[in-house]
């Protein structure tokens, strides 16, 4: 609960043929056994995750992934998984074995990290006698033994100089509110919250508001009005969750700047310009039109669940008739999305900003609208001159 969530790590993944020496690489750089390695091709299965401090870069996620030439009876379903890891990657380690003398399949690997827009570099993996392969194309190179650990020191070295020296998750509400400024959260605590805990977005928020040295007021719905009557000052900014925006908007004043947890993510995450293009489209939707309602990470649905029932109920109102919705979970789209009219997505506090990026890239390719389940809101509800972001 206390460490930086993965979404806001930089993620490093390693690629490469089976058995070419990713997962010991990996290893020796976690300090432990975090992949298992064999000399049985397929080993790696689904991808695997480790968060780990990395200086001075900071908080990173390593995934090992399973090889494009899995030639297993799962191949086809490990490789799927490996192309969805590339889509959230920010640096990508292709991983050669000193023993390769023929490159199509990393010629094919660079094809598909190219269309992601991974940044890519090399690592040569030096066995005992091999001698260096001659690489037919250009890349950042290091030559190293995986299984030594003293050449271990190089490859951080070489990870910090091609890592992005830029990369920082920005803030969500330096825009909005100045250090020291009075925010006002509105938290409901119902039966989609999880029980003694607060959902990943509030947590995060409250965190950065203080690191600002912000002052921060949490209260549900209903302390609203008592908390504002009680107050010597207005709130600089009032941040609650997207589902009672009709509500809130109703109940404080107009002059106080109003937003919600999930447009902060849109911004954050995204490209919030095409967000709210995209909700433009929400206007143009008939009833029986196909919507497509995205989730970055996989619950339990509960009665009033947004994405099931809250979310169709308002789209069936503002559109005049019931619509043809489908919820899918995870952080990759299904394969038809040219078939739906819009898509909604969720804040995706659970994803990285390079994952949500490769979903509106791969929308735009299909030309289908996608917009954020709170600006969806704001604008099925009148409310888009009103909301800050």
């Amino acid at each position: 609960m206390q460490e930086t969530p993965r979404a806001n790590r930089l993620h490093i993944s390693f690629f490469g043929r089976t058995n070419s020496g990713k997962s010991t690489l990996l290893n020796q750089l976690a300090g432990q056994q975090v992949s298992v390695v064999s000399d049985v091709s397929g080993t790696t299965t689904d991808p695997v995750y480790k968060s780990m401090e990395l200086l001075p870069i900071g908080p990173v996620v390593l995934i090992d992934t399973a090889g494009l030439d899995d030639s297993t009876e799962l191949g086809e379903l490990r490789k799927e998984k490996t192309i969805e890891v590339m889509r959230k990657t920010d640096l990508a380690i292709l991983v050669i074995s000193s023993r390769c003398t023929e490159f199509s399949e990393e010629k094919t690997y660079l094809s598909m990290l190219e269309e992601n827009h991974v940044k890519t570099v090399c690592v040569i993996n030096r066995f005992d006698g091999d001698s260096i392969p001659v690489l037919p194309f250009s890349l950042p190179t290091l030559e190293l033994n995986a299984s030594c650990p003293a050449d271990m020191a190089k490859f951080k070295q070489f990870i910090i100089q091609n890592a992005d020296s830029d990369f920082e998750i920005p803030f969500m509400t330096a825009h909005l509110v100045q250090p020291g400024g009075l925010v006002m959260l509105i938290m409901p605590q119902d039966i989609q919250a999880p029980k003694g805990r607060l959902i990943l977005p509030q947590v995060q928020i409250t965190r950065e508001l203080l690191d600002r040295h912000c002052r921060v007021i949490s209260v549900t719905p209903d302390n609203i009005v008592p908390m504002l009557e009680i107050l010597k000052q207005s709130p600089d900014l009032v941040i609650t969750d997207s589902q009672i925006f009709r509500l809130v908007n109703e109940t404080i004043p107009s002059n106080i700047p109003l937003t919600s947890f999930s447009i902060l993510l849109s911004e954050n995450k995204g490209d919030i310009q095409t967000f709210l293009e995209g909700a433009k489209a929400i206007r143009t939707l008939r009833p029986g039109d196909k919507v497509l309602i995205m989730e970055a990470c996989t619950h339990h649905a509960l009665d009033g669940d947004i994405a099931r029932q809250k979310l169709p109920k308002l789209m069936e109102q503002f559109v005049g008739g019931p619509v043809s919705y489908e919820v899918h979970s995870g952080p990759g789209f299904p394969q038809n999305i040219g078939d739906y009219k819009l898509i909604l997505h969720c804040g995706g506090c659970m994803i990285n900003r390079k994952n949500m990026l490769s979903k509106l890239s791969e929308a735009q390719q299909y030309g289908v609208p996608i917009t954020n389940f709170g600006i969806a809101i704001a604008y099925m509800n009148g409310m888009m001159e009103r909301i800050s972001y």
